[in-house]
């Protein structure tokens, strides 16, 4: 009886020791839900984080944590730090490849147009998080998210706090005067205009502008931008124009000039007679800022102030 009583003792002890260890398993696993609506599990803190934009990249060291891998450029990332990682791909075109080969634990991406890409960057062993900056809340909820996913949420809110500062100041001190800007954005011989639902079209109206494209028909592949219309852009009669491209934004202006140059009324607009005409800085506003949302916000506000005061 004492031997019986003994083996159900320890019998006992062990089932008691599985089930803390599969809660312990379970209370380990961490689960996050990305821009896709997807429920994205880790059982441990992601250490090996790769990511295809740079405003993820931002974000990432912004909350003290680094990268083995980045989007593949040929100009300078925003970060420093990150210059020696491995280069993966973009949004554009994933190398799965070099992602094999940086071993990453998480990979930030882009929602929708890494959506077809997810199977091939699972292949590679890491689990991926989808997010999007098509505005300001949206970088918010990307720090949130990449805050969550690396465990380190208080540094996030303190992020999003300094972006909710600077759009208060904003919103308390207002323009003195209206201020009509167009956004043009795109390449040599294809410049298109940016509408208010856009990032950029999203600064000018934090920054305190009027977006003069506000009512052009969006494109249907691009949904944030609108094609360029002389006529109505010559009629809105802007203040200021701004030029923000991937690439050397300097291009698109001389592009955006010869082409508004072949109609009638453009050289009258006081926008091209005071020369308000401001290349955007690439790295504020040709890409996502992620964290850095704040100094495109305040660079945006501080040339609309000088408008009127030229």
């Amino acid at each position: 009886m004492k031997i019986q009583s003994f083996l159900l003792g320890l019998c006992g002890l062990m089932l008691v020791g599985c089930q803390a260890t599969g809660a312990d398993t379970e209370e380990k696993s961490h689960v996050v839900t990305d821009f896709a609506e997807r429920e994205v599990s880790f059982n441990n803190e992601p250490e090996r984080i790769a990511v295809l934009g740079n405003g993820e990249l931002d974000i990432v060291y912004a909350l003290g944590k680094n990268v083995i891998g980045r989007p593949s450029s040929q100009d300078v990332p925003v970060v420093q730090e990150a210059v020696e990682a491995e280069q993966v791909g973009s949004y554009h075109e994933v190398d799965t490849e070099r992602l094999t080969l940086a071993q990453p634990d998480v990979v930030f991406a882009n929602d929708p147009m890494n959506q077809k890409d997810l199977s091939a960057i699972e292949g590679t062993g890491a689990e991926v998080v989808l997010t999007k900056a098509n505005a300001i809340e949206d970088i918010k909820d990307q720090i949130s998210l990449i805050g969550e996913v690396v465990q380190e949420e208080a540094s996030a809110n303190h992020l999003i706090d300094e972006v909710e500062l600077v759009e208060a100041e904003m919103k308390n001190e207002p323009l003195h005067k209206e201020t009509k800007a167009l956004l043009i954005y795109g390449a040599p011989g294809s410049n298109l205009v940016a509408l208010p639902n856009s990032l950029s079209g999203d600064i000018l109206e934090a920054a305190g502008g009027l977006n003069i494209a506000a009512d052009f028909d969006q494109l249907q592949d691009y949904p944030q931008y609108a094609a360029l219309s002389p006529e109505r852009i010559i009629q809105a009669d802007p203040d200021i124009v701004f030029f923000m491209a991937h690439g050397d934004p300097s291009a698109i202006e001389e592009s955006f000039v010869q082409e508004m140059a072949q109609h009638a009324g453009w050289s009258q607009l006081p926008a091209v007679k005071e020369g308000n005409m401001d290349v955007l800085p690439a790295d504020l506003f040709g890409t996502n800022p992620g964290s850095r949302i704040t100094e495109a916000i305040s660079y945006m506000r501080e040339r609309l102030e000088e408008v009127h005061s030229e």
